[in-house]
């Protein structure tokens, strides 16, 4: 799966909180300053070709969907994010969250709580 560019990924945001739908209505739920028709076509060409969107004919115009998740994407962004950033050490990525974002130790035990819980449900 390629990694999408900023302009990429906004449009499948998109395209994920719509589902089937059109160019015009993908704009139309873009905040301001709103990109051009022919921008958002060429982006979701793109993205077709990157093989995250694929489309079927209705009427004149065509129907857009995406066929990669949005947890698809957001798993395998998430792995390459911390293999690049935190060399895949979790304890790293929290560390450094609890650090800049000034987590206190509540919010952390309730982290840790959340997580365990998980791990749990994930045995079962």
């Amino acid at each position: 799966m390629k990694e999408l560019t900023k302009a990429e990924e906004q449009v499948m945001q998109q395209l994920w909180n719509l589902g089937e739908t059109n160019v015009k209505s993908i704009i139309e739920q873009m905040s301001e300053p709103k990109p051009a028709y022919n921008t958002v076509s060429t982006i979701v060409r793109i993205l077709e070709n990157k093989g995250f969107v694929d489309h079927k004919k209705v009427g004149k115009g065509y129907v857009y969907f995406a066929i990669v998740t949005k947890e698809a994407y957001k798993k395998k962004f998430m792995k390459r994010f911390m293999s690049h950033y935190f060399q895949d050490s979790l304890k790293d990525f929290v560390s450094f969250f609890a650090k800049e974002d000034k987590m206190d130790i509540s919010q952390l035990e309730e982290l840790m709580n959340e997580v365990k819980n998980d791990l749990k449900n994930k045995e079962d």
